[in-house]
């Protein structure tokens, strides 16, 4: 029987499904959770919304959507024979590449056996006296679980944001995060697209030539690199993958996960003119490495970060004619780094284009959407296609958008809404059995090469799981104690940051009502990781196991 037939069964006989572990998501850690547990011996499955495996690279399959790490890291390590038999096509894969590759990992290792899709899980609640999670579907099916592990994404539930009118406009509405996936046709279409951060950029450049016309509607500016994306021959990507080894051994220690690292050196210990040319060499790679593996102070020292800032401003202010616009386009309320950092791909030279019109909010406000359009302060724009790039409820909206209810019934979404709390942001205080991965304050939540700390969460998840069948015992949570004092730690790291004090949607500061503390973890991918590996060490010290 295929597995949407058994759901159907079961749905239809109303019997609850027992299992060791259920899965929700099946995207680059969903997939890699799946492996591992089915791999200990469990009866173990993974429930995707979506009608594939992929996740991210399932649902954002905008015009221009592509990472933003180079291929070389944004892969699985845990299979030399998958690393030997995949060749990536460029250095940064497009959207169609990456979803080709996490489909490929779900038939090599067998997997979408245990994997039922087109289904949503609408609540999980812990049954105390029974020691298991109680999960139901959208489908109907009542699953009862030993484990609850969410693979739910950081940037996985959008947001539209509530202007007067949104269910008005008579063209085309469409949100970024939710592209058609038989595609649009925008040839000749009046479009515009509100909001200008990693997602606005890609689909801004993509679409401005085969529109009429575009009208980008840009709250704050963005800084952005010029991405340098070479196309791999056989024998460039031979070369790649012989330094697999080492590079796979470097990735788990840097600061956000990738092969490079931040600078070791003070900033005033280096001579301006030296300075000068480590900034140059870096803008010259075309990727993060600017941002990820320069100078320290960035994110930390307001000075220096100023210094930063005006070279990024010295780079990008020549390619836009029109100086006033230019000043538009530059962003003042932040420092460079502060902020999510996009890679881009003529962004800024779209702006000469005489079929590009800009919109700045901060001096034109949007009153209402219409019938025909965008009405500003100013007036109305008439457009064939609506464009929402308005990002997301990242790392918590994902998870508060299901109803999940710990011991007492307490709900996480309340919670968090009191106070945004884990330990690690692997577990939370008061839900037993449930582990996170992408989930606040860990790396992985907004500062990290997503395959570098999804794998390290999976494999810490998978490890915790197994002592505690070892020790035969039902359940494990960290102490209300130990998750004080990680979110002690976190805070006293993130307050060192200038990046802490920058509103953006790494603070929660797009989303009204949203607690306001920094959802990732800052210390760093490597420093994470021995934190983590020595609570297993010292047998999951701080964790109550019972």
């Amino acid at each position: 029987m295929s597995t949407s037939n058994a759901t159907a069964a079961r749905s239809a006989t109303g019997a609850t499904t027992l299992l060791d572990a259920v899965i929700i998501g099946a995207g680059f850690s969903g997939l890699y959770q799946l492996h591992k547990l089915r791999g200990q011996g469990m009866k173990v499955r993974a429930i995707e919304a979506a009608p594939e495996v992929g996740g991210t690279w399932y649902w954002n399959c905008y015009p221009g959507a592509r990472t933003d790490s180079p291929s070389h890291v944004y892969q699985f390590w845990f299979s030399d024979e998958l690393l030997d038999e995949w060749d990536w096509q460029e250095r940064y894969p497009g959207q169609q590449e990456a979803e080709r590759y996490l489909n490929h990992v779900a038939d090599r290792f067998d997997l979408r056996k245990d994997i039922t899709l087109s289904t949503r899980v609408e609540s999980a609640r812990w049954d105390e006296a029974a020691q298991r999670w109680l999960i139901q579907t959208d489908t109907g099916e009542k699953i009862s679980a030993q484990f609850l592990v969410t693979c739910v994404g950081t940037v996985s539930a959008p947001v539209t944001p509530p202007f007067a009118g949104n269910k008005a406009f008579k063209g085309k509405t469409l949100h970024t995060a939710r592209w058609p996936r038989e595609g649009v046709d925008l040839k000749g279409k009046r479009l515009a697209v509100i909001g200008t951060g990693a997602t606005g950029i890609q689909v801004i450049q993509s679409v401005a030539p085969e529109a009429a016309h575009l009208t980008v509607f840009q709250r704050t500016p963005n800084y952005a690199i010029p991405i340098r994306n070479p196309q791999y021959s056989k024998s460039d990507f031979e070369q790649i993958r012989q330094n697999y080894p080492t590079t796979r051994e470097v990735v788990r220690n840097t600061f956000v996960g990738f092969d490079a690292d931040i600078d070791p050196r003070d900033w005033h210990d280096v001579p301006a003119d030296e300075r000068l040319a480590r900034l140059e060499e870096l803008w010259a790679d075309g990727s993060l490495k600017f941002w990820m593996a320069g100078f320290k102070e960035v994110f930390m020292d307001a000075d220096i970060n100023k210094e930063i800032s005006d070279f990024v401003k010295s780079k990008i202010r020549p390619r836009i004619k029109d100086p006033a616009l230019a000043e538009k386009l530059l962003p003042s309320d932040h420092g460079f780094g502060t902020k999510r950092v996009p890679l881009e791909n003529g962004y800024f030279e779209t702006y000469n284009r005489d079929n590009v019109t800009l919109v700045d909010l901060r001096t034109e406000a949007i009153e209402a959407i219409t019938e025909k359009g965008i009405r500003t302060s100013v007036g109305e724009y008439d457009l064939d296609v609506l464009i929402f790039a308005t990002g997301f409820d990242a790392a918590t909206g994902a998870l508060t958008r299901i109803d999940i209810r710990g011991r007492d019934n307490i709900s996480l979404k309340e919670e968090w809404e009191r106070d945004l709390r884990s330990t690690m942001g692997l577990q939370v205080h008061g839900f037993p059995n449930m582990f996170m991965t992408m989930a606040p304050l860990a790396p992985a939540a907004a500062f990290c090469n997503a395959p570098t700390c999804l794998q390290q969460q999976v494999e810490w998840i998978s490890d915790c799981i197994e002592h505690v069948r070892a020790k035969q015992a039902t359940k494990i949570e960290p102490s209300a104690e130990t998750e004080a004092n990680w979110i002690a730690h976190h805070e006293e790291v993130a307050s060192m940051t200038l990046v802490a004090k920058t509103k953006s949607w790494y603070t929660g500061a797009n989303i009204e009502g949203k607690t306001n503390r920094l959802l990732g973890y800052i210390g760093g991918v490597g420093v994470y990781r021995q934190l983590c590996d020595e609570v297993k060490e010292k047998g999951y010290e701080g964790f109550e196991i019972a």
